[in-house]
């Protein structure tokens, strides 16, 4: 059963403005739904399912969060809901035993994902935001939600938005993360080396090189970034094999 995107389904009226560039909506396959993030109803949900698991940031420049109020100025206030090019989804995992199977609850929310670095003068997004709990991990969950966003990203109208280009930026070194795209059809473009710097010692993400003397930021990490994309004219024939993936039962 191919994997359908409801395009009538819309957030709450009443819920947080989402300020994205193109339109909102949840985006559903059999097993995940992807509900686009409010604060109110999933940041205390992300920060108690993440707060125990400090790995998850290995690879990114955020730490542990204190609190709910932490991760709402830093992430969203901060950094989502000022730019127009990104937008958070809140990840339900629809087969977990819950009361509201449909809804966020501390038994089925596995995480978040969402667009970034979003074009509409050139049809082009970026996947990023990508933390799935570690309960999730290695289960239908991650494969779904990329999935997702692919449909809605590359089909044409109505049912996405006809993009040309979805782009994944990675550390290097986070082998995982790149499979796991990969297996979807993303094709490794090149790494840019030195590409962002991480404010204390990371050294799951460094490139293992040593500033040199007097730099302008010492004492910060180097890291170098995996770039890979799925394009339209990729998408024309490995559209199949993502909802072949998207179906597989794990």
């Amino acid at each position: 059963m191919e994997p359908e995107i409801p395009i009538d389904r819309q957030p709450s009226p009443t819920a947080y403005d989402t300020n994205f560039c193109f339109p909102v909506r949840e985006l559903e396959s059999e097993r995940v739904k992807l509900t686009p993030f409010i604060p109110d109803l999933h940041a205390d949900l992300y920060f108690q399912g993440s707060a125990t698991y400090p790995d998850l940031y290995d690879f990114i420049p955020w730490q542990t969060f204190t609190s709910t109020s932490d991760f709402v100025k830093q992430v969203i206030d901060s950094r989502v809901q000022p730019d127009a090019g990104i937008v958070l989804f809140a990840v339900i995992d629809k087969t977990r035993i819950s009361t509201s199977p449909s809804s966020a609850t501390s038994a089925n929310f596995a995480g978040i994902i969402g667009y970034m670095n979003t074009s509409p003068a050139n049809l082009s997004t970026e996947i990023g935001y990508a933390i799935i709990l570690p309960p999730f991990q290695r289960t239908h969950v991650t494969a779904n939600a990329i999935g997702l966003l692919l449909q809605y990203a590359l089909d044409l109208p109505p049912h996405g938005l006809g993009l040309r280009r979805v782009q994944w930026m990675a550390n290097r070194l986070n082998t995982r993360s790149i499979a796991a795209v990969q297996k979807l059809g993303f094709k490794l473009e090149g790494v840019l080396r030195w590409d962002r710097i991480f404010v204390g010692s990371k050294a799951s993400a460094s490139n293992g090189i040593k500033e040199r003397a007097e730099d302008p930021r010492p004492g910060t990490v180097g890291t170098d970034t995996a770039v890979l994309a799925l394009c339209w004219d990729d998408w024309e024939t490995e559209r199949a094999r993502v909802l072949e993936v998207m179906n597989r039962k794990s």
